[in-house]
């Protein structure tokens, strides 16, 4: 199978805090959530949710990364499939700093040589 993908998908696991940018009047009372990422990429993002999420929202996220730094992005979401236990998600970066995404590509480069 071929990859279709821009950028080569990085093993990752760490918490993400996001909250709804919308304002959709049926949204519960929850506002913020947090999800477990499963991979990372310069593009987006892959995260399993307790909470379902909806395809073409969007997201204000914040990832802490390997170096315990904070990484605030926007993220539309992709795809969000029903799991055993939750729900299998993906997501497009829509607002990462370049800054942000070099940590990423670094963080790539690492993980390659080990």
């Amino acid at each position: 199978m071929d990859e279709k993908r821009r950028n080569k998908r990085l093993d990752l696991e760490v918490s993400v805090e996001m909250e709804r940018l919308d304002k959709d009047e049926n949204i519960t009372a929850m506002k913020f959530i947090h999800v477990d990422v499963t991979n990372i990429s310069r593009s987006g993002i892959g995260f399993f949710s307790n909470i379902e999420l909806v395809p073409n929202t969007f997201y204000n996220s914040k990832i802490q990364i390997w170096t315990k730094e904070i990484v605030n992005a926007v993220i539309k979401i992709a795809r969000c499939v029903p799991e055993e236990e939750g729900f299998s998600c993906g997501g497009v970066f829509i607002g990462l700093a370049e800054a942000d995404a070099l940590k990423i590509d670094i963080y790539e480069m690492y993980s390659d040589k080990e």
